[in-house]
């Protein structure tokens, strides 16, 4: 039996979006990777020069140097992370590559019919609106995972410091490591903007599933049309809400830019 070349597209293209976002996603996970590595390096620097000059009482000698020894292993064990992860990363840019070939050999052995690949690229797209969805998923995960761990870490720092008066030296390392986790959490969020990149994701994916019930049932703008023209129209309001996410993604990129080159 001959293989449907539009089935075909259809795998490859949903194969490519999986692709696509695991890509992505590993991306970021090396960003903050990258922003925990430097932060821990920071702290390091800042406690080696705490140790050297001796800054701290004599009596509280221990605190500075086991808070310095959990620093360490911290950034120690962020660039063995990092190492492995680069390798990791490798692989899912090849599977993507990949995935992006596979895609447009599939394309391009598609008949020349303008309806038959209208009808594969609106059901393609729900892959795409599922796509979008569990990036905005993502984002709001790890959004959400920084906000407790930075709320419920605020709680817990001022009640160990309100606790401890500087003499138990167990605390004094719990609290100095709770306020750089918490000042880390609330770095990444506000440098990444996860809540505002599962917003706009989350708004493209239903924006999409607006547009694909509409033409499915005729409703709204593409009432009393014919299929081909609804298809045509469809495409193209489609591509456009694409494009306006990829625009709203570089203005997230460029006021991060900002954000970072006004901080400094």
């Amino acid at each position: 039996m001959t293989p449907d070349p539009y089935e075909e597209y259809r795998k490859a293209f949903a194969a490519f979006s999986v692709k696509e976002a695991d890509l992505r996603a590993g991306k970021a996970l090396q960003r903050i990777g990258w922003l925990i590595l430097l932060g821990s390096l920071t702290l390091t620097g800042i406690l080696g020069y705490t140790v050297i000059v001796g800054l701290w009482k004599a009596n509280d000698g221990v605190t500075r140097w086991l808070s310095l020894i959990i620093v360490n292993i911290l950034w120690i064990a962020c660039a063995c992370w990092l190492y492995r992860h680069h390798k990791s990363l490798a692989e899912k840019t090849n599977k993507f590559r990949d995935a992006l070939q596979q895609r447009q050999t599939a394309a391009a052995q598609l008949p020349l019919e303008t309806t038959p690949g209208l009808r594969v690229y609106r059901e393609a797209s729900l892959d795409v609106i599922a796509a979008y969805r569990t990036q905005a998923s993502r984002n709001r995960r790890v959004h959400n995972s920084f906000q407790l761990v930075i709320i419920t870490g605020s709680i817990v720092v001022s009640t160990l410091t309100a606790m401890n008066e500087g003499s138990n030296a167990a605390l004094s390392i719990i609290t100095s490591s709770l306020s750089a986790l918490v000042g880390i959490s609330a770095g990444v969020t506000g440098y990444f903007k996860f809540r505002e990149r599962g917003t706009t994701s989350q708004s493209t994916a239903d924006d999409i599933e607006k547009n694909y019930n509409a033409s499915g049932f005729q409703l709204g703008d593409y009432k009393e049309m014919e299929e081909t023209t609804r298809l045509v129209l469809y495409a193209e309001t489609v591509e456009a809400i694409k494009e306006e996410q990829r625009k709203r993604e570089i203005q997230l990129e460029q006021s991060t830019s900002r954000d970072e080159r006004s901080a400094q």
